[in-house]
């Protein structure tokens, strides 16, 4: 389809008034520093999303740390994967979905152990990105003092990244969180009774 010179130049315009736009955000952006990442909501992709950036930090030859709360599986491709690079310290700390363990007590110890390691990431200037994984259940759940979590991420070395990931993040993390995510969901295979397979679910 060939346009006419008015649908152009209507075109052009509009693109030089996005521009002068997204030019002058960009002039205002000023400041540099590590910034605190949410992703939440009932869609898939939350995590996926954290190792994606797993996967650009390294890129750009960054120190990483994963933390995994609640997921206790140790068989996952982005685990495999990431464990063979030398910059990524990989911790799987939980014992599986909560509706599998029914131990509450148990759960809680886990994910108190799990913070403990994030801690020591998060107090460690190396580490230019944490990824800390289905952090946002362990804290639905009241496994973790949400106060104290914030805390201890606001307390972070300025340059270092943070990812963390989840259902239902709490308000007082996306107070906090610098960029906030929902994910939707649309519509899952799952539902259609397609079972959980490698390289697209683990």
């Amino acid at each position: 389809m060939t346009d006419s010179p008015e649908r152009d130049a209507r075109h052009n315009a509009r693109m030089a008034r996005k521009k002068a736009v997204v030019d002058e955000k960009i002039a205002a952006a000023d400041t540099a520093r590590g910034v605190l990442l949410v992703n939440t909501g009932n869609g898939k992709g939350k995590s996926s999303a954290g190792f994606g950036l797993v996967a650009r930090a390294l890129g750009h030859g960054m120190e990483v740390g994963v933390v995994q709360f609640i997921k206790g599986r140790s068989d996952t491709g982005e685990e495999a994967f990431f464990r063979q690079q030398p910059r990524v310290q990989w911790h799987v700390m939980g014992d599986g979905f909560t509706w599998e363990t029914q131990d509450r007590a148990r759960d809680v110890a886990s994910a108190e152990a799990a913070w403990a390691v994030a801690k020591q990431l998060l107090e460690n200037p190396a580490v230019g990105l944490v990824v800390l994984d289905e952090l946002n259940i362990a804290l639905k759940y009241g496994y973790l003092d949400v106060n104290t979590v914030v805390a201890d991420l606001l307390a972070r070395p300025v340059d270092q990244h943070v990812v963390v990931t989840g259902r239902a993040a709490p308000p007082e993390l996306v107070a906090a969180a610098d960029t906030v995510t929902e994910m939707g969901l649309t519509k899952h295979a799952f539902a259609a009774g397609i079972q959980a397979m490698a390289g697209m679910e683990f």
